[in-house]
């Protein structure tokens, strides 16, 4: 009797997806549907990762009593960040992105939790591992622009991943705006008023969640291997490296993953120390918040024009564009005078828009690279390198200001920069050899 049961369960799921896998139209409209199921828990999504970050260091700094620890929340959310993006894709392998991102969303809450109460309890320990735990939240933000690129054709990829980018910085820039009021509220509830945008990470990580688990389904992910698996056995529409069994370009993927991890170093890098040179040539907080505030527009406002140039004119032409742009900003913030608000607006949102470039065709890049029986957990071990990248990017930057100086260390991220792209045209012109 239960095999019989089990059996119908079967069929039945067996049904569902067939029901996908033949007809285009559905396979459309379950594309559609996800991706406004993606644009809405990104919103919220966005508004935890900004409103925890942007007062992580001084509430350890308020708890501590020190300047010395300001950086160790950055280096808490990215070592989480890096550890949570391998496990999500594994999870999302496994089980699909409903399960992965729903996680990873629903982790990040409890870790913003744990903050709260640490605020509560002066428990210097809970706080930092607490810290370590709400860096999923940021490793989710980053991988669900994934989510929408599952039941997308080869000149929708780029589009999908930027739309779920734009979504995320609408919450991203509401965050911020919040902390008063958020801190207002956190002492209304005898909470430390530097938690209260916590109480804001909290309930956005959790209600992104939240949403995912409830209308991410179908599971795209789940529909995109089922389809890709039907058309492996019927023999349709592949190339003859999938025909064979392998749907992974290792170049692609060396490729694609290059040109991430070398944006997210420069771009950290550079920024990181733009505010300490700033400082140290006389501008004021408001004009530091104006420069870095242009420059995290330029990171993902462009992201919708971007994702139609990489699907329309060419992933290796955008790569190669992000390299020159990156160079451009390098060699801008390095000879620019230091007192020119100008040139520093200039250096900052060209390096937060060649970082665009290269996040959404790098992310282009990877998706065509890979076969969904593996691409999830491609996806998350390339974004744990990201992660990786950006905290080195990060630590070095100061080394190498206390030793030498901003135009040294903005001169060395544009060489980095040009890295790029001889890689991608290197992996091009051997997928066209391969053709």
């Amino acid at each position: 009797m239960l095999d019989k049961d089990n059996s119908k369960v079967l069929e039945d799921q067996l049904s569902w997806l067939q029901s996908y896998i033949n007809s285009s139209e559905k396979k459309s409209q379950l594309y559609k549907r996800t991706l406004v199921i993606v644009i809405i828990s990104q919103i919220f999504g966005g508004a935890g990762l900004a409103a925890g970050v942007t007062v992580g260091a001084l509430l350890a700094q308020n708890m501590l009593g020190t300047d010395s620890v300001t950086g160790i929340p950055t280096a808490l959310f990215t070592l989480g960040s890096a550890g949570a993006a391998l496990l999500i894709g594994r999870i999302s392998q496994r089980f699909g992105r409903r399960a992965g991102l729903t996680t990873g969303f629903l982790v990040g809450g409890i870790g913003a939790i744990g903050v709260i109460i640490s605020s509560l309890t002066t428990s210097i320990g809970l706080l930092f591992v607490s810290l370590l735990i709400y860096g999923a939240g940021t490793a989710t933000n980053l991988l669900a622009r994934y989510a929408g690129t599952d039941l997308a054709n080869s000149k929708q990829r780029a589009t999908a991943a930027s739309m779920a980018l734009v979504s995320t910085t609408f919450g991203a820039v509401m965050g911020p705006m919040l902390v008063d009021v958020m801190g207002n509220l956190a002492l209304s509830m005898s909470i430390p008023a530097l938690a209260g945008p916590f109480i804001l990470a909290a309930a956005a990580y959790i209600l992104a969640g939240l949403i995912l688990l409830a209308f991410l389904r179908p599971d795209p992910f789940i529909v995109a291997k089922a389809i890709a698996n039907a058309q492996q056995t019927n023999g349709t529409h592949l190339s003859e490296e999938e025909a064979n069994g392998s749907g992974t370009n290792k170049r692609g993927i060396f490729a694609g993953t290059t040109v991430m991890v070398m944006t997210q170093f420069v771009m950290i890098a550079i920024m990181t120390m733009t505010p300490i040179h700033m400082g140290h040539h006389g501008h004021n907080l408001k004009e530091v918040g104006l420069v870095i505030g242009l420059h995290v527009g330029a990171m993902f406002f462009p992201s919708l024009i971007t994702g139609y140039l990489v699907d329309k004119v060419g992933r290796t032409i955008m790569a190669i564009a992000s390299g020159i742009t990156l160079l451009t900003s390098g060699i801008l913030a390095a000879v620019g005078p230091a007192d020119s608000m100008a040139l520093l607006i200039t250096a900052l949102v060209l390096l937060g828009l060649g970082w665009n470039f290269g996040l959404i065709s790098g992310t282009a890049i990877i998706i065509d690279a890979t076969h969904p029986s593996t691409r999830a957990k491609i996806q998350g071990s390339v974004d744990v390198l990201i992660a990786l990248s950006g905290a080195l990017g990060g630590g070095l930057s100061g080394m190498v200001v206390a030793h030498s100086s901003y135009a040294t260390l903005s001169f060395a991220g544009a060489t980095f920069s040009l890295v790029v792209i001889p890689v991608v045209v290197w992996s091009h012109i051997n997928q066209n050899k391969g053709q």
